[in-house]
């Protein structure tokens, strides 16, 4: 599986695609901004002479989300000089996400935002210069000391790569039947790439510069009882009943996995403070439905049946190009008519929920850094 040429969501405007099913992360936007504007605010008070600043939202993927993320940002420092009495610095916005990601749709979306930040309430008086940056956040993307601010939602739960040496018969993720290596080799990935992540972000922020993070992970500490293994473990049964009824190869089920792991918040943290790159100033955990079209609060399914027709859609708007790469697309519509069935019934005994892990970062200055690695070397020799 070449993830840099298929890991991406479906692109268009199609009610399949990653634009129509993204109610749940624009959502989730919405949710961390006083996150956002707590770091942006001390960032505004740590650097008051800033002329320009430089945003990243990496993983921005085609949707409305990406604008609502930048429109967010604009309004809290318009706000901080407006009542400062100040210039609001140029504000240059890197928009990045894997080469395959559909930027025509983005930037042609760009005419409308352009039109909404400038007219009426919602004018921001703020000067901003948006590009595009292709590439794995897993790599090196700017200069050093150069980004005051990265923004990243519902990206990280995307590793680098499937784990090496994966035996999974019968599971695309970590499921019941998954023998205990299987889940090692999952963690261990993610703390190798987690711990890549900080070490590149830490090189390109400027010092003082801050993060604001969220990603799907999971409430509790046994990675067997996450809430996204029982999602992808209702799209793995679709799967093996169509291997059951000859219309999907065993083989090819069997070397099907995906590059994806949701963590705890103990897990995130750990490999944070086993970095030492950064302070983490904050942390959350909220939950989503499911189904993208479900508000409520409650434990309640009002519909189960469109409920699993909604979130079936929402997971083919992200799985679909990783479906058709490896097993082809004549079984796409198939078998998200029998996952979201599976998921109509799984939901009239439990309404499971998405756990979304938020954390907020800010790069350590150099005293602190050394005095963190004096202090681990210390206690070594002890």
């Amino acid at each position: 599986m070449n993830r840099e040429k298929i890991l991406h969501m479906n692109g268009g405007a199609s009610c399949y695609s990653y634009a129509a099913n993204s109610k749940t992360q624009e959502e989730a936007v919405l949710k961390i901004r006083p996150i956002m504007e707590e770091a942006l605010t001390e960032m505004h008070i740590d650097l008051p002479m800033m002329e320009k600043m430089v945003v990243a939202d990496l993983g921005c993927s085609s949707g409305p989300n990406t604008f609502a993320m930048l429109t967010e940002v604009m309004k809290i420092i318009g706000n901080q000089c407006q009542r400062k009495g100040v210039q609001p610095p140029e504000m240059q916005l890197f928009l990045n996400d894997l080469p395959e990601n559909d930027f025509n749709t983005l930037f042609q979306s760009l005419r409308d935002f352009k039109k909404k930040v400038s007219v009426g309430k919602d004018t921001i008086n703020v000067p901003y210069f948006i590009v595009g940056l292709p590439g794995s956040f897993y790599e090196r993307l700017f200069p050093s000391q150069s980004v005051h601010f990265f923004h990243s939602s519902y990206s990280l739960h995307w590793i680098s790569q499937v784990p090496e040496g994966l035996e999974n018969k019968g599971n695309i993720y970590i499921g019941k039947t998954s023998p205990p290596l299987v889940a090692k080799l999952y963690q261990d990935q993610f703390k190798r790439d987690f711990s890549l992540f900080l070490e590149l972000r830490f090189k390109e922020l400027v010092p003082g510069g801050q993060m604001v993070l969220s990603f799907l992970g999971r409430k509790k500490n046994d990675i067997y009882g996450g809430e996204l293994s029982t999602s992808w473990g209702l799209v793995s049964e679709s799967l093996n009943s169509m291997v059951l009824e000859g219309l999907v190869e065993e083989e090819k089920l069997d070397s099907f996995n995906l590059p994806f792991y949701a963590p705890s918040m103990e897990e995130a943290k750990a490999v944070i403070n086993a970095q030492g790159l950064f302070n983490i100033i904050c942390t959350q955990m909220f939950e989503s439905n499911w189904d993208p079209h479900d508000d409520s609060d409650d434990d309640f399914i009002y519909d189960n049946v469109q409920s699993g027709a909604n979130y079936a859609a929402s997971i083919r708007s992200v799985m679909e190009p990783m479906i058709v790469s490896h097993f082809g697309v004549a079984i796409v519509d198939e078998l998200f008519a029998r996952f979201a069935m599976n998921v109509a019934k799984h939901l009239v005994k439990e309404k499971t929920k998405l756990p979304v892990l938020a954390l907020c970062l800010k790069k350590k200055l150099k005293k602190q850094r050394c005095l963190l690695l004096s202090n681990m070397y210390n206690g070594h020799n002890k």
